[in-house]
């Protein structure tokens, strides 16, 4: 270009108007990129801010975006709740003034300022405005040059701040701020949505928890009948390895393919209210079941809660404490029997004798009159024993023999334990000592140990079925087994023959309560009573009881 060409651009004011174009254009493209950086930032904020980033990474990727267009070193989040303003999250963490979760002092505090009044700040250190804050001290040691303090607004309530430190000071538009502001509000929405899904979430598990703790087995069903969701409970119950592997409905795991009449289920599903089955399932296991309705905020019905409670064993208790109340009403008929034929059995034994009197020995009626007298008088002694056993008053020790006790007791069971074609062997020891008890109660345990006998051979695929009582004495002990070639008893229920109401035997046949009794009464006499047993071979049942001493005997 001449040199007259330049001249005439420079009177004219067109190379000016170029320059002042370009820095025009180069301000509007950087502003533009702000706006753009701006928004990429909100955009983030919106975007990247879930449960699964934590907020140390948000603070991290919000300060690089706005370290492209501000001058700031650090970020931190303070929360007010119930009263406390406490400091969360600070991005560098070494930029930390104070501990992480310490509680903000209210006195002199610029945090606590912008969160009372709503109204954001922005301060420079050295001046006379910062050095009324406590902060001042320990963000100076930070070497900020400036800090900028916005409130957190949810839901219309000031949640936290938000305080931002620059490495320089610099001075800050109108849009500046507000863009500030409008990131504050959007960090603000994103707390505050994170708090309420925390709470849905904790809710959700602590129902869950409670759900799985309950040691009854629950289960959540759709109204077509499908299982859900069951507890641990139901699916250690049900035997259930998988939900994925549970393709049946309800009722058809409560009855399977028999036909039904109303289930709790189809009842709830009708009624929309609670309804209640006992079912039998096909292992015999006996259940409660309650069906509930689970409605919805418009109530209608979306599903079913189906309870199940084990019931078993309680029932099982129920029938045995019937049958217990059974035995008790049939020993006080059969006292009252006893008494009725004592009256005719004493005029039979009377004019038997009467007539045995005035005939020879040689006649032969006189024979046939033996035998009516003695069979008159095995019934008395029957009706005695049987009316000894009935008592239910409390009787007193006093010196007696188990020999005794053992030829009591066979007059009254002997006879029927023969009729079932079961050998008795008794081998008593003549010299068996003395001991201090109750006669009738030690009968009671005799009595009850001969008849487990008798009933775990009757139960025996053997033809050689035999019961041996024997009396012994050793070390002060006097000693009583009782022992049969029977069933016998698995090892896994020998610890619990003792307990009240247990049996091996049917509810008609059983109670559970004879060994749980006669083993009271063996420790009210000071004694035991041990088990052996083997499956298949039978058992040894032994009642131990101590000697009267020498000196008891004396007194």
């Amino acid at each position: 270009m001449s040199d007259r060409q330049q001249m005439i651009e420079r009177l004219v004011g067109v190379t000016s108007s170029k320059i002042n174009y370009y820095t025009e254009l180069k301000k509007s493209i950087d502003e533009m990129k702000k706006k753009n950086t701006q928004l990429e930032i909100i955009n983030e904020v919106m975007k990247s801010f879930n449960i699964d980033m934590s907020m140390d990474d948000m603070l991290k990727n919000i300060l690089e975006k706005l370290q492209q267009i501000f001058p700031f070193k650090r970020l931190s989040l303070s929360i007010l709740q119930n009263g406390v303003l406490t400091l969360a999250n600070v991005y560098p963490q070494d930029f930390s003034h104070i501990q992480i979760g310490d509680e903000i002092p209210k006195e002199r505090s610029l945090y606590w300022e912008v969160a009372e009044s709503g109204l954001f700040s922005v301060c420079t250190p050295g001046t006379d405005e910062w050095e009324k804050y406590t902060e001042s001290l320990r963000f100076e040691k930070l070497r900020l040059q400036q800090l900028l303090v916005f409130p957190l607004y949810g839901k219309g309530r000031i949640i936290g701040v938000l305080s931002i430190g620059s490495g320089r000071r610099k001075e800050y538009g109108v849009e500046d701020l507000a863009f500030l502001q409008q990131l504050s509000d959007q960090l603000a929405v994103c707390i505050e949505n994170v708090r309420l899904y925390n709470e849905v979430l904790n809710s959700k598990k602590e129902w869950e928890q409670t759900f799985l703790a309950v040691s009854d087995p629950i289960m959540l069903v759709d109204l077509n009948g499908n299982i859900l969701r069951c507890n641990g409970s139901a699916m250690s119950f049900f035997k259930i390895n998988r939900m994925e592997d549970l393709h049946m409905t309800l009722d058809e795991l409560f009855y399977g393919q028999q036909a039904v009449g109303e289930s709790p289920f189809m009842e709830t599903l009708q009624t929309k209210e609670m309804a209640y089955r006992e079912i039998t399932l096909f292992d015999q296991t006996i259940c409660d079941v309650h069906t509930y309705p689970i409605m919805n905020e418009n109530e209608e019905m979306y599903g079913v809660i189906a309870y199940v409670k084990d019931v078993t064993e309680k029932r099982h208790i129920e029938a045995r404490m019937m049958q217990s109340g059974k035995l008790a009403a049939l020993g006080e008929m059969a006292a009252g029997v006893a008494h009725e034929l004592n009256n005719p059995l004493t005029a039979i034994l009377g004019n038997t004798q009467l007539l045995m009197r005035k005939m020879n020995n040689s006649e032969p009626p006189y024979e046939l009159l033996k035998d009516i007298f003695k069979c008159s008088k095995r019934c008395q002694d029957i009706i005695r024993n049987l009316l000894t056993f009935s008592r239910q008053d409390e009787y007193l020790f006093q010196t007696c023999l188990i020999n005794e006790a053992v030829k009591q007791v066979l007059s009254l069971v002997g006879y029927q334990i023969r009729q079932n074609h079961i050998a008795l062997e008794v081998d008593l020891d003549p010299d068996v000592p003395l001991v201090d008890g109750s006669i009738q109660q030690l009968e009671q345990i005799i009595i009850n140990l001969l008849l487990n006998a008798k009933d775990a051979l009757e139960e025996a695929q053997r033809k050689d079925k035999e019961i041996i009582i024997r009396t012994e004495s050793a070390l002060d002990m006097v000693t009583l087994s009782v022992i049969d070639n029977g069933t016998g008893i698995d090892s896994e229920e020998m610890n619990d023959i003792f307990h009240p109401f247990y049996t091996t035997k049917e509810a008609v046949k059983g109670t559970g309560l004879g060994l749980s009794v006669s083993l009271g009464i063996a420790v009210a006499h000071r004694g035991t009573i041990d088990v052996k047993s083997e499956p298949g071979k039978g058992s040894i049942f032994t009642l131990r009881l101590p000697v009267k001493k020498a000196v008891e005997m004396g007194d």
